[in-house]
């Protein structure tokens, strides 16, 4: 072997070696920074890392912070749920919950885990950094009880930096339609109601099984209403074109017992919107509503119950602040200035429902064109209502015993609520309709007693 080759195998020997060694510095540096280097401490050093190779690098990163200020910002809650349709086999940590009376799992990615996406031949690449703040100033909008160690989490998005117009005006906007998609169709419904000590809203889900197919209702009604909700909620463009809020009002009037709650929880099952549940009694003032009204979501149904006797609500033309801080002072030109005012165009595919008992008590000023779009009479139990009643509680769909009950549901006053009652009284249903016919008999005398 001549020299020249022995040298030059030496120097390879001598390369590999310092390629080894290299490595082998790197896995233990590595090793050293997971198990014993604090986590900000390594957040730290790599974010450095990152910062100074991507001055040698035509990449560009787009940092998308949870938070703008003390608002959520929407373009990282849309990149959580859009990002959980591209988790691969090669992800190697994903985040999964579920709640209680949720009927699927979520999946999101963990923290510093990439993501890589393909937008029109053009690759992104996400990662979900976070990193924690320990000072006593900072607060956390996510971390409301102040229990954990605050935590700030971003999304960076890199990409080639030629293709930043194309991020900006087509990738990210298409993340955000999405990423709409994708809750709505997931989405666990919300009930929601003031919290009288902090005066914001709070949350359960909302697990009514009433739908539009159980619904003691009259057939006509039930049909008028559904094909209202629907091109409601497809005229988007419309209400664009025509200059109006993207809102809908309902008035359910009517006895109770008549089916008003069930019929809203209906609404919202067949939508898939959530409920605010609107106390007026529990506010103050009219700061406080509006801050309330402002904080509800889009494709929402607000909903004040009992409207008519939930506050005193003055016309508007002698709607007065009261400086009185015992006294009530929501008027109802607080009210209406949401409903169809100037705040009213301050949110999209909103549902507004009043309800009340006694409809001739309302003021005129809610019953105006323009503000509640459809009154909807709930009313006393009608044959075809009894007919829904008995296929849902005793799936019967006749018996020798309906003309008969039918007859005395025309002569009298009955509520859907009453009747459901007396078909829950027994397994038999022979026994139960009998002694429904008995029930109706008896309110009939009483009646006639009384005239």
């Amino acid at each position: 072997m001549s020299s020249s080759s022995e040298s030059h195998l030496a120097t390879a020997k001598t390369a590999l070696t310092a390629v080894a060694s290299v490595a082998a510095a790197a896995i233990l540096a590595r090793s050293v920074v997971q198990d014993y280097m604090p986590n900000e401490v390594h957040e730290y050093i790599s974010h450095g890392f990152r910062r100074f190779f991507s001055y040698f690098s035509y990449q560009m990163t787009a940092v998308i912070e949870e938070f703008g200020g003390f608002e959520h910002n929407q373009v990282f809650e849309a990149a959580e749920a859009y990002l959980s349709t591209k988790i691969s086999n090669s992800t190697r940590r994903i985040k999964v919950n579920k709640l209680e009376k949720q009927s699927n799992y979520s999946v999101t990615v963990e923290r510093d885990e990439e993501v890589v996406d393909i937008f029109d031949g053009v690759k992104l690449s996400w990662i979900l950094v976070c990193r924690h703040v320990d000072k006593k100033d900072f607060r956390n909008p996510r971390d409301l009880n102040s229990t954990l160690k605050s935590e700030v989490r971003s999304y960076e998005l890199s990409f080639r930096k030629k293709f930043k117009n194309m991020v900006l005006e087509s990738y990210l906007p298409f993340v955000v339609e999405q990423a709409a998609s994708i809750k709505q169709k997931f989405k666990t419904l919300k009930i929601f109601t003031v919290d009288s000590y902090s005066v914001e809203w709070t949350s359960v889900t909302l697990d009514h099984p009433s739908t539009f197919r159980t619904l003691a209702l009259d057939p006509e009604v039930k049909k008028n209403l559904v094909e209202d909700l629907d091109r409601f909620v497809q005229r988007k463009g419309f209400y664009g074109r025509v200059g109006k809020a993207w809102k809908r009002g309902y008035l359910l009037y009517g006895p109770p017992g008549t089916g008003k709650s069930s019929l809203i929880a209906a609404i919202a099952n067949h939508l898939n919107f959530d409920i605010y549940d609107l106390d007026l009694t529990s506010l103050n003032n009219n700061a406080e509503l509006r801050r309330l009204l402002m904080s509800t979501a889009n494709r929402s149904i607000l909903v004040v119950e009992d409207i008519d006797c939930s506050i005193e609500l003055k016309d508007r033309s002698t709607d007065q602040e009261n400086n009185d801080p015992l006294h009530k002072t929501v008027t109802l030109s607080g009210l209406l200035n949401f409903v169809d005012g100037l705040w009213s165009s301050c949110g999209n595919e909103r549902i507004i429902v009043f309800t009340t008992n006694y409809r001739e008590k309302l003021d005129p000023a809610l019953l105006r064109p323009g503000r509640m779009d459809m009154h909807i009479h709930m009313s006393y139990c009608t044959p075809a209502a009894f007919k829904v009643l008995a296929s849902n509680y005793l799936e019967i769909q006749d018996h020798i015993l309906f003309e008969q009950i039918e007859e005395f549901i025309r002569e009298i006053e009955v509520t859907p609520a009453e009747v459901a009652e007396q078909l829950m009284r027994s397994d038999s249903v022979d026994k139960v309709l009998q002694g429904l016919v008995e029930f109706l008999k008896a309110k009939k005398q009483i009646n006639n007693s009384k005239a």
